[in-house]
């Protein structure tokens, strides 16, 4: 069993800034791509960045220079660094990752609970 864990939302004043962890843990192989994505209400959830496991990086074009998104392969965990945050920003923030299993050593794509982050205006 794989799971994602996210954690650091958050409220914070426009112009502040928060870091997003998500750990990825159980019957893990390998790990590709892992993600952020967000959702605010009424909204489609849409891609917020993107690292693969060799250190290629995609932003959303909203979030570029504001944002920056890293990983720790030996701690299984992505990170959000957040600054210069928006109201615009408000959203549930998903956790996101392409995972191996170790067992039948197949890949399947998995989703974290979410993470609230508000910003005030």
């Amino acid at each position: 069993q794989v799971q994602l864990v996210e954690s650091g939302g958050g409220l914070v004043q426009a112009g502040g800034s928060l870091r997003l962890s998500c750990a990825a843990s159980g019957s893990i192989f390998s790990i590709s791509v892992m993600g952020w994505y967000r959702q605010a209400p009424g909204n489609q959830r849409e891609l917020v960045a993107t690292i693969s496991n060799g250190g290629t990086l995609t932003y959303a074009d909203s979030v570029k220079g504001r944002f920056t998104i890293s990983r720790d392969n030996a701690k299984n965990t992505v990170y959000l660094q957040m600054n210069s945050l928006k109201p615009e920003d408000t959203a549930v923030y998903y956790c996101n990752a392409d995972i191996q299993g170790m067992g039948d050593m197949m890949w399947s794509d998995y989703w974290g609970q979410g993470t609230q982050v508000s910003v005030s205006s």
